[in-house]
């Protein structure tokens, strides 16, 4: 049996994997690997929240059932993002979270994402420990110790509160439009920018189960970028469904990824005195522009495997306080355990607010390159590393880009598929080295016919 969790939690289609069965026997065995096994003989507390896809409803019920059910006390947070429902899980000090939702993926789709206490993602270990016990008899308590199902009545203030507690200065004078992709920033988002004194143009906020992430948030940015021009806003900000993600629009409608939001934060936070050790955490895939940047401002870039999860060990182990991805998750380990869309928004407008200068101009201070990514399919993706031939043909490539370019052969996680990416600094040089080295994939590892 293949394992149930994922890189994020469990996911799949509503009602194909992801079934009211399958969400209460995972509940009932969470509440004993992250509630009972870790309470100490009290009874133990979970936070849930979920984003406004229409099976969250059914999903939701089906988690507070195998809780309450199994002895454990759940405070409803209602349509929260991801980041919402950690931080509140650290502040009313529960034993475990649970966040419903399936991200930037299509309605369809759901997930089912839990969270330790204070928070945090969950270690493999912790995960299979939860599988293994969806064979084990199921907990069943009586009478009163059967747990409380209490709506959480202050969880959306709670946060709001906490967001604006992190900004250094207000929002004053800036237009900002929002696009929060019909999904679980639908609410706070919008009010959180206004409290901090923005003018504020709201887009996809308006969730009815079935359009969350459909044409608009961070995977499809053109109403975002349509919107700042016609309104003529300094910025726009586009979260995904659960708002854990953000990107930005400049005012000429120009997209700042992840990397640039990164290295504009990098900077100001390193200037500031409070980026720790002078690093920056991010992927193996961060645009080579990203590290050019770093290093002319005297910063380090500790890189890690491609996956939030593991941008976040590395923070962890190194205690750093900022790390994140290219699409947008951004991580702050001073007020999150989690990346979080909106906390990301308004530290990037309170930048543009407090320097005075424009998103377009912060974001000059990192150079993107051109980057090419082919998948070669049907080869041995173990023998990527090994492979003389392969890897004289990435020495001879990384050779002639020299500092102005990269190379980065990782094979997939799942398929018979190895990733040839390439940056150079042109576009025309890095599809020829791409494809040139993808050849040499193909040719070298191509697997043979069954």
């Amino acid at each position: 049996m293949s394992r149930l969790f994922g890189t994020d939690g469990v996911r799949g289609q509503a009602n194909g994997l992801l079934t009211a069965e399958l969400a209460l026997q995972l509940a009932q065995a969470a509440a004993v690997v992250l509630g009972h096994q870790q309470s100490e003989g009290r009874r133990p507390t979970a936070v849930i929240a979920r984003d406004p896809r229409i099976s969250g409803d059914f999903i939701a019920a089906a988690v507070e059932a195998g809780l309450a059910s199994s002895g454990v006390d759940v405070y409803d947070a209602g349509v929260l993002p991801t980041p919402a429902a950690a931080f509140l899980v650290a502040d009313l000090n529960a034993d475990f979270g649970v966040m419903i939702s399936a991200s930037h993926n299509p309605a369809p789709d759901n997930g089912i994402k839990f969270l330790a206490r204070g928070g945090k993602k969950l270690d493999d270990a912790v995960e299979d420990a939860i599988e293994a016990q969806l064979s084990s008899p199921v907990r069943r308590p009586v009478g009163p110790d059967v747990g409380r199902i209490q709506r959480f009545a202050d969880a959306e203030d709670r946060y709001i509160v906490h967001l604006l507690q992190s900004l250094p200065h207000r929002l004053d004078g800036l237009k900002i439009v929002l696009d929060c992709a019909n999904g679980a920033a639908s609410g706070c988002s919008p009010q959180v920018f206004s409290d901090a004194g923005a003018q504020v143009i709201v887009i996809g906020a308006d969730p009815d189960g079935n359009n969350i992430n459909d044409g608009c948030g961070s995977t499809h940015l053109e109403m975002l970028q349509a919107a700042v021009l016609e309104h003529g806003a300094h910025l726009g900000i586009a979260h995904d469904g659960d708002a854990d993600r953000c990107l930005a629009v400049d005012h000429e409608g120009t997209v700042v990824d992840g990397d640039q939001i990164m290295a504009i934060m990098a900077v100001a936070l390193n200037s500031a005195g409070r980026l720790k050790d002078s690093t920056l955490v991010a992927t193996v895939m961060s645009n080579l522009g990203l590290k050019l940047a770093l290093r002319d401002a005297g910063i380090s870039l500790l890189e890690t495997s491609v996956g939030d999860r593991y941008v976040l060990e590395g923070m962890r182990d190194g205690d750093f306080s900022l790390g994140g991805e290219q699409s947008g998750h951004v991580i702050f380990a001073d007020y999150a355990t989690t990346g979080d869309g909106v906390l990301t928004g308004l530290q990037l407008a309170a930048q543009v607010a407090g320097t005075g200068r424009s998103l377009k101009d912060l974001a000059t201070i990192m150079t993107k390159f051109p980057q090419v990514l082919i998948n070669v399919k049907g080869v041995d993706k173990s023998s990527v590393s090994s492979d003389a031939e392969v890897q004289r043909a990435v020495r001879e490539a990384q050779q002639e880009l020299g500092e102005t370019g990269r190379v980065l052969l990782r094979p997939s996680g799942t398929e018979p598929v190895v990733r040839v990416m390439v940056e150079a600094a042109d576009m025309e040089t890095a599809e020829r080295t791409a494809a040139a080295l993808a050849g040499v994939v193909q040719n070298q590892l191509a697997l043979e016919p069954a």
